[in-house]
């Protein structure tokens, strides 16, 4: 049992029953103040705190923590260290806000510098994130493209069922929750006289994904087992890997993507740890042909994780146009963090793994707008009316996630930007 995990335990915080952010979450991200001072913080219910205010007044002495970790204006110092002093920091903080826990809860004074209300900071981008990985993980996700683009009777391609395909992207364009996204520009093929000219994206799209946060790996030359993985694997984010369509297709072959990715993917400012996401735990699908046995494993590694997506245009209400599951992916991220390895890659704290696109199984689980209006053959209905095949400017995509059971909710809040001209 770890013990932040408790469904048992209360806080002297209050929140709604139905809150992303409960006693049993205790994620971890950065903010602002008014002061525009930044603090390593998470979050109870509403309720901002400021676990760099914290350490200073003596709340994590006596850690495995080193000293003066909380002081950074990123997360990167703790991730390099331990998954046994994450797991011990987020124990102490879920004891510290305990409600039988009277030291913080009788201190208004100390409360005045640690406690923020969450209109009176602004999330900020919790990591510097040094290299950026894009697989290409969820099995439905591949086959829908495959159909669209390729003979649908071998919808996937050969290596596909072999290996977590992924490219190496563009981490210094990755934004967090609430950054414009302008449309990019880039060449686009003329259908009809089949060459390129020079334009806006007129296909532009969202990407459905969960991504994961690593602490720091080994040296370059060792590898990361299946079984050593979640030791490195610090917590998990929603991510939206924006797509121009008509420009990828263009460019796309033959090294992959490029200027089509590379203008703007979007994380939510939160990190769920792995450890608040135990309970949630699932088996995957059978793998079919059976895998390397550098990418076999024991026990569940997948995870129950509800996905939503939401298109809101300006000055409107937001329909909500997808509904998935994290689930849905083939390869896990164990296995993934150990292809990625394999090779003797290494891997360093706040590097970025993403999963690639998460369908489901039926059209109202799909997880872009290429498959929502298969390849614009269709239209996607707004409750305001409007119709949509890809997005128009001044739209805004909504990711939410959520873990629940008849315990607990665990959830990743949002990742939400505007398209602008």
């Amino acid at each position: 049992m770890i013990d932040a995990n408790d469904i048992n335990r209360k806080s002297w915080i209050q929140y709604e029953s139905d809150s992303h952010f409960p006693i049993q979450n205790i994620p971890f991200g950065v903010f602002k103040d008014d002061d525009t001072k930044i603090h390593i913080g998470t979050i109870i219910g509403n309720t901002i705190i400021s676990l760099s205010n914290l350490e200073k007044l003596g709340y994590l002495k006596g850690s495995a923590m080193k000293r003066n970790t909380f002081q950074s204006d990123t997360l990167n110092p703790f991730l390099k260290q331990k998954k046994h002093v994450w797991r011990e920091i987020r124990n102490r903080i879920a004891n510290i806000f305990d409600i039988n826990d009277k030291t913080l809860q009788n201190n208004t004074t100390h409360q005045a510098s640690i406690l923020f209300g969450i209109n009176e900071v602004e999330l900020i981008m919790p990591i510097n994130i040094g290299d950026y990985t894009d697989f290409y993980s969820s099995k439905n996700h591949a086959t829908n493209v495959g159909k669209m683009f390729r003979d649908p009777q071998n919808a996937l391609l050969p290596n596909w069922l072999h290996i977590p395909v992924g490219y190496h992207g563009r981490s210094s364009s990755i934004v967090i929750s609430g950054t414009n996204i302008k449309r990019p520009n880039g060449q686009i093929i003329n259908k009809e006289t089949n060459t390129p000219y020079f334009s806006p994206s007129k296909l532009l799209d969202f990407e459905l994904e969960v991504s994961f946060i690593t602490g720091e790996g080994k040296p370059l030359g060792k590898t990361i087992s299946t079984d050593e993985a979640e030791d490195y694997i610090f917590g998990l984010c929603l991510f939206n890997d924006w797509s121009a369509r008509d420009i990828q297709k263009f460019e796309y072959v033959p090294l992959g993507p490029f200027l089509g990715k590379s203008f703007a993917s979007s994380i939510s400012p939160w990190i769920i740890t792995l450890d608040a996401l135990e309970p949630f735990k699932i088996d995957g699908e059978d793998q079919i042909p059976e895998v390397c046995d550098y990418l076999k494993f024991s026990g569940p590694k997948n995870y129950n994780i509800n996905l939503e997506v939401f298109l809101q245009p300006e000055n409107e209400q937001p329909t909500k146009i997808s509904t998935s599951n994290f689930k849905y992916m083939y390869w896990n991220m164990c296995q993934q963090l150990a292809h990625h390895t394999i090779n003797g890659c290494n891997i360093r704290a706040g590097d970025l793994m993403a999963s690639g696109t998460i369908s489901g199984i039926k059209e109202t689980e799909f997880g872009s707008m290429l498959e929502l209006s298969w390849g614009g053959t269709k239209t996607i209905k707004l409750n305001n009316g409007e119709v949509r095949k890809f997005l128009l400017n001044n739209d805004t995509i909504i990711l939410q996630g959520f873990a629940q059971n008849k315990n607990i909710k665990i959830g990743f809040g949002e990742v939400k930007n505007k398209i602008i001209a």
